[in-house]
């Protein structure tokens, strides 16, 4: 438990005194943030702003996450080389991004196609890996059954170890993908993603924690342990980021001295995505991050029913927090609401996660 506090305090430190001297450099270099034009009029005051601000974020998680293996004197095991594999390599398609976004000037960066590639190649790296490097009990990273609270009875493995691994491959892609995007969308507020950040990964420090002193060949009951390869290690990383996203939001907050950008939410994302996975809860993680989940899907509801209505809106404007905004909510009242939000879904995903080992006792 030590390396988990120290490592989640070390990320806090790293990032909030770190933050103001990319502010600074940014701020220099004039590598300002472009506001969409169709965006809500309120926006246009943020143009300029420094972006990029992930990468701190990223920085501070690394630090914070060797850090704390460190303090303990441990090397960091394969799931987590795994998890921070995939937060870097997506950190930096968003790098690119939002390079181009500031050269050229525009809220678009990256073309869809070059975007999609560089995901996909960093996703189908991490879905083929995770199912590599076995421990002594035979464990790998990830699992080839669908899991909630730990492995379902939908075991991809059925079709044979081929077929398990294309397919195990299509959906950890297809929750990379969706995770990144959804903390994409979130990140339109100020303090908003990187707040729900700090929330989801807390919880998961307690979820990961947990499945350590019950963990397979450990706890006293062999029915309803958790199979589940490196807890210790996935709990002192979901620390660091937590600590790191906390230290970020300290300048993130409104008025925000620097965005994340999308170096910062697709990185965020991709250890979401890598976080549910190999710690075998990839459908509990959908309740966890439940705001994440509310606003990816309104934005899915007013394309829909915008195509099939001939025209119409369901919300003002998507994503959700920007249809309260043309309501007249202020700013900071729509994000401190959606943090209770956010702090209640991963309340009950805990929640449930607690009491579904309670019953089976």
């Amino acid at each position: 438990m030590k390396a988990v506090i120290f490592a989640g305090g070390l990320g806090v430190l790293v990032s909030m005194l770190l933050t103001p001297l990319l502010i600074r450099y940014l701020t220099k270099k004039q590598f300002g943030q472009f506001i969409r034009q169709d965006g809500p009029a309120s926006h246009h005051t943020k143009r300029g702003t420094p972006t990029m601000g992930g990468i701190v974020i990223i920085f501070a998680v690394l630090v914070a996450w060797l850090g704390g293996n460190l303090f303990v004197g441990r090397a960091p095991s394969v799931s987590s080389m795994l998890a921070v594999f995939l937060m870097v390599g997506l950190g930096l398609v968003g790098f690119l991004d939002d390079s181009i976004k500031i050269s050229k000037e525009r809220s678009l960066g990256l073309k869809a196609r070059w975007k999609i590639l560089g995901q996909a190649v960093v996703g189908i790296s991490f879905g083929v890996l995770a199912l590599q490097f076995p421990d002594a009990d035979g464990l790998t990273p990830g699992s080839t059954a669908i899991t909630f609270l730990r492995d379902t009875y939908v075991d991809l493995a059925v079709w044979g170890p081929t077929v398990a691994l294309i397919l195990f491959v299509i959906w950890s892609n297809f929750l990379i993908t969706a995770w990144s995007n959804a903390v994409n969308l979130t990140d339109g507020l100020d303090g908003l993603a990187s707040g729900a950040a700090v929330i989801f990964f807390g919880a998961y420090v307690l979820i990961s924690t947990w499945q350590i002193n019950q963990k397979c060949g450990i706890a006293d009951s062999a029915v309803k342990c958790y199979d589940v390869r490196d807890p210790w290690d996935l709990a002192i990383l979901a620390a660091a980021i937590a600590g790191a996203s906390l230290g970020f939001l300290w300048w993130n907050t409104s008025p925000a001295k620097i965005f994340m950008g999308d170096t910062g939410s697709l990185a965020l994302g991709g250890a979401i995505a890598g976080m549910t996975i190999l710690s075998r809860t990839e459908l509990l993680g959908v309740i966890v991050g439940g705001l994440f989940v509310l606003v990816v899907a309104s934005s899915v509801l007013q394309i829909g029913w915008f195509k099939i209505s001939g025209g119409k809106r369901l919300f003002k404007m998507a994503p959700l927090h920007h249809h309260f905004e043309l309501m007249g909510w202020g700013e900071v009242t729509i994000v401190t609401r959606f943090w209770i939000i956010a702090g209640m879904f991963s309340a009950l995903g805990v929640g449930l996660f607690y009491a579904e080992w309670v019953a089976s006792q």
